[in-house]
Parts: C-alpha cells; structure tokens; sequence
C-alpha cells in the first residue's frame, strides 16, 4: 500500500501581498521564485522544497511556528539574514545578555531563533546540538 514516506513534501504559508511576499520570501530569505503567475499563491523552492504561499482574504497570524528550517550555522545566518533586513525575536523568557544574538538554547541543546513575515507568520531557524 502507498504511503507519504517517499512523497515530495509542498509547505503552505498564507501571505496578503505579492510584493511584500516576494520582498521577504526571494529577496531576504533567498528561495527560489519558481512561478507568481498564478491569482491564488507564489510558487517557491526551498532547498527542493515546494512552498506555496498562498494568497488570502482575511488573516490573523498564529502564535507558532509555521515554517523553519534547519542550518549548521544559527549564529551566521542570524546574522547574515540580520542584515538583509530580517527581524529576529527576543522573547522575555529567552534571558538573553545585552548584545547576545536572539537565539535560544532549548533545555536538549537545539538553538532556535524566530522571525516574523510580512503578514505576522512566525518563522524558525534551528540548529541540532550535533550541528
């Protein structure tokens, strides 16, 4: 019986707008733009990764992670995406000294960092303690 093990994975992420979407999404982030003929998403690769980002009426961003990916580096892409333009969360709880890069360590050892796209969507970088 046929299973999603071996299937391509396509991510969905909602956006408003098509500039500001293709602005953050290609121009900071740095994905591929694959299509943005279509009335109802942009098409994006990540890594071969399909990204849909879909456009919506009406939307309120929730409070979690809706996309990340995994690096090998969380401090240099911080401050690489950090100067493109990219804002990173600092969360109270994250108990960061003054100056320190907004990255979490988690109680296993994962570092996570979160950012925010245009429309409020939150977004996550995560390096693996054997990274």
């Amino acid at each position: 019986m046929p299973n999603l093990a071996s299937a391509a994975l396509v991510a969905f992420v909602p956006i408003l707008d098509k500039e500001k979407a293709t602005d953050f999404y290609v121009g900071k982030l740095g994905l591929t733009l694959v299509e943005d003929q279509s009335p109802f998403a942009l098409v994006l690769d990540a890594h071969g990764t399909t990204i849909r980002a879909t456009f919506v009426g009406e939307f309120k961003p929730h409070i979690f992670t809706v996309l990340g990916w995994r690096v090998p580096d969380i401090a240099a892409y911080v401050t690489n995406l950090t100067a493109a333009g990219v804002s990173f969360s600092r969360y109270p709880w994250m108990n960061l000294a003054d100056g320190a890069l907004p990255i979490w360590v988690a109680p296993g050892g994962t570092q996570i960092a979160w950012m925010n796209d245009p429309f409020g969507n939150v977004l996550s970088l995560q390096q693996d303690p054997s990274a």
